[in-house]
């Protein structure tokens, strides 16, 4: 049993052997009640946590590339990298992309992704139509020029 210390703003450090055993993160909340003129303190989970797989060290650098990658891709679809399908795989393994979206993240779909996201910006597309026969006039208009 560890002694804890009260603040002057009524905090708390949860002790660390402590904070480990109940896998807590910064930001968790605890139910704090009385009982039998002790306090209680119980994790509240406001969605069920899943259990943290363990990554060997080889693991958790193709995770740092895969995590760097996908940040890159957030911020400048026009310049980034996709990821390879090891980093792919790590990063639906610990559920940072969705396994079924697996491939929307690798490098050979981003490369389609970015030629888009150039034509979109240089105006080489067609669209909105509000109706098929605006969509078939589109068409027919692009294929004179």
């Amino acid at each position: 049993m560890a002694a804890v210390r009260i603040g002057p703003k009524h905090q708390i450090t949860v002790p660390k052997d402590v904070f480990e055993a109940l896998r807590l993160n910064a930001g968790d909340l605890l139910d704090a009640t009385v009982e039998g003129g002790r306090i209680i303190l119980r994790p509240v989970q406001l969605t069920a946590k899943a259990p943290a797989p363990c990554l060997t060290p080889a693991e958790q650098r193709v995770l740092a590339r895969a995590k760097a990658k996908i940040e890159r891709i957030r911020r400048d679809l026009l310049h980034a990298k996709g990821l390879t399908q090891e980093e792919a795989q790590m990063a639906a393994k610990v559920g940072l992309i969705d396994p079924a979206q697996l491939y929307w993240w690798t490098e050979a779909w981003q490369k389609g992704e970015r030629a888009a996201e150039a034509d979109a910006r240089a105006g080489r597309v067609l669209g909105p139509f509000a109706t098929v026969e605006a969509f078939r006039e589109g068409l027919r208009r692009r294929a004179r020029v």
